[in-house]
């Protein structure tokens, strides 16, 4: 318990200040950049530093409405940018959506810089599920974005041959919740099915905890010989759009005692995918509110660091549950 609440004191006040904003992100025009969930709350706040700084951008979701009315916005609020924005439709709770989603993306362009995969739900109805059947925040949170990141893969690969060391990265959403709302080893696992285990109201932090072993996972199986960057990063406590689920009260005491604003998420996914102070020494670990690498509960870590662990089960999950939709 002790522990649990020094997690959570220290990632939720007297934070440092950003060290990457709109203010000191370098050029960015020529690079290509892909947000999931780029047309409102903490993706829109990151577009809108990229689009500031002449980059392409695409952000990818369900809402055709949502996203025109987003990049509209853009475009009238920063006339003067030099980059595009344009909207890629998938949705992340239906799998086979994905692929013609990156077919139609890699028609268009032939590099990828950074790939930064912010959508998320958050406590939906209770019962919510994919259009696979999957639990309605797993599903999304980690299948979904875990093919998105598979099939993406050779194009990050591509781009990492030629630009600059240490650029081309796959960010992943996680949250402080993993630290505090989660069993040890982060899931209960049932080895009957060989799948994760959802108790009643846990399954958010399942997903977050799922998200952090795949950026591990990605770095470990993958990143080997690659130059690619896998990472994780809590966004931090933060007013958006994932809260609108939640009882008017919970609304209401979180929000005044520990909820930020979400340009402050924008600045720690933008220290993820762009500071200089990551290198491939840091692929597959986690960055904390707002842009600083930092560690996960004791039993975490020693999960992404064990033969057969639960990270290791999480990844060969995902990739049964995908592999019909590759």
């Amino acid at each position: 318990m002790g522990s649990s609440l020094s997690r959570l004191y220290k990632q939720s006040f007297n934070l440092p200040p950003p060290a990457l904003t709109e203010k000191n992100l370098p050029d960015q025009a020529g690079k290509v950049h892909l947000v999931t969930g780029g047309y409102t709350g903490v993706g829109l706040k990151l577009v809108e530093i990229l689009y500031q700084h002449n980059a392409t951008v695409y952000v990818a979701g369900r809402s055709q409405s949502k996203a025109n009315a987003a990049i509209t916005k853009l475009k009238n609020d920063f006339p003067r940018s030099g980059g595009r924005v344009e909207f890629l439709q998938l949705d992340l709770a239906d799998l086979p959506t994905i692929k013609p989603a990156v077919q139609a993306f890699q028609q268009k362009e032939r590099r990828l810089d950074v790939l930064t995969l912010n959508a998320g739900v958050m406590h939906p109805p209770a019962g919510s599920k994919t259009a696979q059947g999957h639990d309605m925040q797993v599903g999304t949170n980690c299948l979904g974005h875990y093919l998105l990141a598979i099939l993406l893969r050779p194009i990050l690969e591509q781009t990492a041959a030629t630009a600059p060391v240490n650029s081309v990265r796959i960010t992943w959403a996680g949250s402080l919740e993993m630290d505090l709302r989660t069993p040890k080893g982060g899931m209960l696992w049932d080895n009957k099915t060989n799948a994760p285990d959802y108790p009643k109201g846990s399954s958010y932090g399942y997903s977050k905890v799922g998200d952090r072993y795949l950026a591990y996972e990605y770095a470990r199986r993958l990143g080997k010989g690659s130059k690619v960057i896998s990472i994780c990063f809590n966004p931090g406590n933060l007013k958006t759009e994932l809260q609108r689920h939640n009882s008017a009260i919970a609304l209401v005491i979180v929000n005044r005692l520990l909820l930020y604003d979400a340009v402050f998420g924008a600045y720690t996914e933008l220290w993820s995918g762009w500071s200089e102070d990551i290198t491939k020494d840091n692929d597959g670990g986690y960055v904390l509110p707002w842009g600083r690498l930092g560690g996960n509960r004791k039993d975490l870590e020693e999960e992404m660091g064990k033969s057969g662990g639960i990270a290791e089960k999480f990844w060969d999950w995902c990739e049964r549950e995908t592999k019909a939709y590759l």
